[in-house]
């Protein structure tokens, strides 16, 4: 009796320690379903918003005392915050055209790889502004607290992207440092109100200097590493305009009632931790779910002193402040120039000559070309165009200079000079005026000008008359050449004593010289110069070419 009560003792301890095995082996099979959902859950986005409980009350088994279910749900990670679309839309233009293109950057050489790392760092920087704008109240632009933590960080980056352009004037990879010095400013879209319009005038500027780059590598092994280079990075402008006109069109898009402080906090500290592990999935049948997972790692002690370097820097004393501040200065904003001495000035040393000095670069041909364009277009004259200089009226040297004078810039549009036979006169692009040439002079000359009069006493060489319309001259003693060329309406007037004139007309019409009339004193006789000449041939080729008359 006592071996069978010993057997069933036995029995039982023996189906306890089953059941207990079965259990074990069930808290192992949920540990490895834990850790394969960690695994895949490492790589989720963090706009997750669906959250498993760990042990759901509808499978927990009876057994399970209350002290026990209440610890899982209590260790439940919070729930992670919704990120806005337009968040999403800005992180796949980062990963699809900003990385690509630091990564393009990397192939090429290290100090061009560090200049687009910088260029990402400000782009991630303004990624973390627009989230926590996305959550906050508006804050204005010019506001002190947007300058510090938006501006100063930002702008502190592109000054470094820039620094390193300057650091390298030698490099052989110049050009490629130079179109991203050119283009980094567009980041400044953040501070407009018409960003749409704002992003298209950096890529051109960029766009001067990716131009070379194509050019300069034409035909060589590193044609198509820079083309790719370039299609990487003129893609940034293109996608940023496309991202702004649907999401920031008037610039930042604000949209919470949050501090815009503290949610650029929490969206910094958001970008620099890890992704939480998702909850394992429930645990099926009677057996007791896996432990909870540990709580999050503390936050890094020195995340504070980290984030807040760059508005240390670019606080008051840097940045936009430090630029208001300087424009406010007035008169006094050149106080703190350095006084250049005749020895460090090229003109004054030509040691200093020698020296290799880098060239601006040229003016792009396509913009004359379309201010050629644009004055064809208007029909406003080249002379019209250069009358809204300034007008001068002086003796330079031994020549009287009169340009850029219109009637309404003398009394009553009459200019009287008094000149001397070393003198030579030159009338430009003037209109409506009347010019007094008392005295012997060398030579006159009147270019690009409408509705002027000339009154000459005595020249010694010539006058000649281009490009002028409706223009008037006037010979009182003599003078022995009258040029006229490619001119419009011109009135030639001699006196008696200058009727030896010779008169050279070309490319022009309706020119008619008036002389003294034989028949009635005091008269004028007005002459047209013939415009059309007729030639003929003769039998044996020789041939005669003449004036056709106008009765």
């Amino acid at each position: 009796m006592a071996d069978n009560q010993s057997f069933s003792i036995q029995g039982y301890n023996l189906v306890t320690l089953l059941k207990r095995l079965e259990a074990a082996t069930s808290r192992l099979e949920d540990v490895t379903v834990y850790q394969e959902n960690h695994v895949l859950g490492s790589s989720a986005t963090k706009d997750t918003k669906q959250e498993t409980p760990l042990h759901p009350a509808a499978t927990a088994p009876a057994a399970i005392s209350p002290s026990l279910e209440a610890a899982p749900a209590a260790a439940t990670p919070a729930v992670v915050a919704e990120v806005a679309k337009s968040i999403k839309e800005f992180d796949v233009f980062i990963k699809e055209k900003v990385s690509p293109y630091v990564e393009a950057s990397k192939k090429i050489d290290p100090v061009l790889a560090e200049q687009a790392e910088n260029f990402e760092k400000a782009v991630l920087k303004e990624r973390d502004v627009l989230d926590a704008a996305s959550k906050s109240k508006k804050i204005a632009v010019d506001d002190a607290k947007f300058q510090k933590l938006v501006i100063a960080p930002v702008n502190e980056l592109i000054m470094k992207v820039i620094q390193i352009k300057d650091d390298n004037r030698q490099s052989k990879n110049f050009n490629f440092l130079n179109a991203v010095a050119e283009g980094v400013a567009v980041l400044g879209w953040i501070i407009t109100t018409t960003p749409v319009s704002y992003i298209p005038d950096f890529k051109d500027s960029a766009q001067f200097w990716t131009n070379r780059i194509l050019k300069d590598n034409k035909g060589k092994e590193s044609e198509k590493v820079s083309s790719e280079w370039v299609k990487s990075f003129l893609s940034i402008f293109d996608e940023l305009k496309n991202y702004v006109k649907e999401y920031q069109t008037t610039g930042i898009a604000w949209g919470g009632s949050e501090d815009f402080e503290k949610a650029l906090s929490e969206s910094i500290s958001e970008a620099t931790s890890p992704v939480p592990a998702p909850a394992p999935a429930p645990v099926a049948g009677g057996a007791a779910g896996p432990p909870p997972p540990p709580p999050p790692p503390p936050a890094d002690l020195f995340d504070d002193v980290i984030n807040a370097k760059p508005a240390a820097k670019s606080g008051s004393e840097g940045g936009m402040n430090a630029v208001f501040a300087e424009l406010n200065k007035g008169e006094s904003i050149t106080s703190g120039l350095k006084k250049v001495e005749k020895s460090e000035m090229t003109h004054k040393n030509p040691e200093l000559r020698k020296k290799h000095v880098p060239l601006p670069p040229k003016k792009p041909r396509n913009l004359s070309i379309r201010e050629e364009k644009e004055v064809k277009k208007s029909g406003t004259s080249t002379a019209a165009g250069a009358a809204k200089k300034a007008p001068q009226n002086e003796l330079v040297d031994n020549k009287w200079m009169i340009t850029n004078v219109g009637k309404s810039d003398v009394e009553n549009g009459l200019i009287t000079i008094e000149g001397s036979m070393d003198q030579s006169v030159y009338i430009g692009n003037c209109e409506g005026i009347v010019v007094q040439i008392k005295g012997k002079v060398n030579a006159i000359s009147v270019n690009v000008s409408e509705k002027v009069g000339v009154v000459i006493e005595k020249a010694i060489s010539s006058v000649e008359l281009t490009k002028c319309k409706k223009c008037e001259v006037q010979v009182i003693d003599s003078v022995p050449i009258i040029n006229v060329d490619q001119s419009e309406s011109t009135n030639v007037y001699l006196s008696e004593s200058s009727l030896a004139a010779e008169i050279y007309s070309s490319c022009s019409t309706a020119l008619n010289v008036n002389i003294p009339s034989k028949e009635e004193d005091g008269d004028l006789q007005e002459v047209s110069i013939s415009e059309q000449f007729v030639t003929r041939f003769s039998a044996d080729g020789t041939h005669v070419t003449s004036p056709v008359s106008h009765a």
